[in-house]
């Protein structure tokens, strides 16, 4: 092979080998690009299915705050989506789903009142628990009464609301009375947790059960007194798809978004605890 010809063959080798590492180089960045991308949706709880319509949520009343920041984020996440809510107490929202109203997901805020769902058949699926929440006592600003402990609230004097019984956060507030061996006769009992905590606001009582959640929402409206008895009694909020929801994949794009990473820093960051 004469010189000329030696030198023509190393430049062509050279050349191959260069195209060949720029095409392996380009390989793992698309590669790269491609994994950050999917961690990227991942993280946002965005659904891989085209999702379109509106998604009909009944949730409880604790969870109004929440949810409604999550609202922006899916119809963000999904260009012509609408997600509505009805928010109320569980109970009284899973009766409705039983005689039929129409929804797309329920989100509870105890593993009883979605029993009454899945008893029924109502439900998709196995519910799934995406937070649980704790009681705090909500007093006026100041705390005027100097309420302390659980026990105070059965002082004689005192006006008390509590969440009606059959509402998660009224039988959770009956769970610590029992425990405690305590008898408390409440001002009056309300429907679901946000009537509870407006008692309060509107000062027609000194003091009310409520979630810790609740009382962070209300800001300065209210002041929050913790007691150690709560710990017995935190709720679990499950959550599921409904069976006759019009809207299966947005019902399930909302489930993922609620359970992400980026849903749970804003359930979080209202107050519940992680699941």
């Amino acid at each position: 092979m004469t010189t000329r010809s030696a030198t023509r063959r190393n430049r062509t080798l050279r050349m191959a080998g260069g195209l060949t590492v720029a095409a392996l180089a380009l390989g793992a960045c698309s590669s790269s690009d491609s994994d950050s991308s999917k961690k990227s949706d991942e993280e946002s709880g965005s659904s891989a299915k085209k999702v379109s319509g509106t998604v009909t949520v009944f949730a409880a009343a604790s969870l109004k705050e929440s949810f409604t920041e999550l609202k922006k984020t899916f119809e963000k996440q999904h260009p012509g989506t609408e997600v509505t809510f009805n928010f109320g107490g569980s109970d009284a929202l899973a009766a409705s789903i039983t005689s039929g109203a129409p929804a797309d997901v329920f989100a509870a805020a105890s593993p009883k009142t979605m029993k009454t769902v899945t008893d029924a058949d109502d439900a998709k699926g196995t519910p799934s628990t995406f937070v649980r929440n704790q009681l705090e006592i909500a007093t006026l600003p100041g705390n005027p009464k100097k309420i302390s402990n659980f026990e105070d609230l059965t002082k004689g004097g005192l006006k008390v609301a509590l969440c009606a019984k059959e509402v998660p956060c009224g039988a959770a507030a009956q769970q610590v009375l029992d425990a405690e061996q305590l008898k408390l006769t409440p001002a009056s009992y309300e429907q679901d947790v946000k009537g509870a905590l407006t008692k309060v606001e509107l000062k027609e009582v000194d003091a009310s059960v409520v979630y810790k959640t609740d009382v962070k929402a209300a800001g300065g409206k209210v002041e929050g007194v913790e007691f150690p008895e709560s710990k017995k009694a935190i709720n679990d909020y499950p959550i599921a798809p409904l069976k006759n929801g019009p809207n299966a994949e947005g019902a399930s794009a909302f489930i993922d978004l609620v359970k992400s990473p980026q849903g749970q820093k804003v359930l979080t960051k209202a107050g519940f605890l992680k699941p």
